[in-house]
């Protein structure tokens, strides 16, 4: 069972979120909170699995939470989801290590599929959440030397953080979607992910 906390200083949403995700057997909201302090001083004292974060509160706000929880060294998964999708707040998610960020306007079924696949150690990002990132963005490919990729590999990632699909990248590189798939699995390995979207956001930290 994953035992989750709600935080968000919205009460209609928190009371309504609660009521969708309890109907799943796997989950059990253990709490709600409203800011991001009653958030610290809760897991302080309670096991908790993950929490379901929004960004922009009062007292203490989604980005001082995460920066508390990493300070610290929490082990707990944190997943954002908020009805903001500004740069700055994206990129304070991923300097902290978010677990994933999703926007409200996500479906109960993916907010349900997101806990579960940030429990299980997998990132989840909203591709428009990643593309936000790219507008006006010089990258550099120094984030992913360490993983000593070739330079097709590393082309073939920089792309999937302009948020292109398997066959808009064969179509921009001129190889067929079999091989793409292959090259992304070579990626993933090299890189110890599991997902493509996850890619994208170790190239963008």
């Amino acid at each position: 069972m994953i035992k989750l906390i709600i935080v968000d200083d919205d009460i209609l949403i928190r009371e309504s979120l609660k009521i969708i995700i309890s109907i799943d057997k796997d989950i059990e909201v253990v709490n709600t909170l409203e800011d991001g302090k009653s958030c610290l001083d809760y897991i302080s004292n309670n096991d908790v699995d993950v929490i379901l974060l929004d960004m922009r509160m009062p007292i203490m706000n989604g980005e001082e939470v995460l920066a508390q929880i990493k300070a610290r060294n929490i082990n707990i998964k944190v997943l954002i989801l908020t009805t903001f999708d500004e740069a700055n707040l994206i990129s304070s998610a991923i300097k902290y290590k978010a677990n994933g960020y999703i926007l409200k306007t996500s479906t109960p079924e993916k907010i349900i599929n997101g806990i579960k696949s940030v429990y299980h150690g997998n990132g989840i990002y909203d591709n428009e959440v990643v593309s936000k990132l790219i507008v006006n963005k010089n990258y550099s490919s120094n984030n992913i030397d360490k993983y000593e990729l070739t330079v097709r590999e590393c082309d073939i990632v920089k792309l999937i953080a302009k948020g292109l699909s398997n066959k808009e990248i064969s179509n921009e590189l001129y190889l067929s979607e079999g091989t793409v798939k292959n090259y992304i699995t070579n990626i993933l390995a090299k890189m110890n992910l599991k997902h493509r979207t996850q890619i994208a956001i170790e190239y963008l930290r």
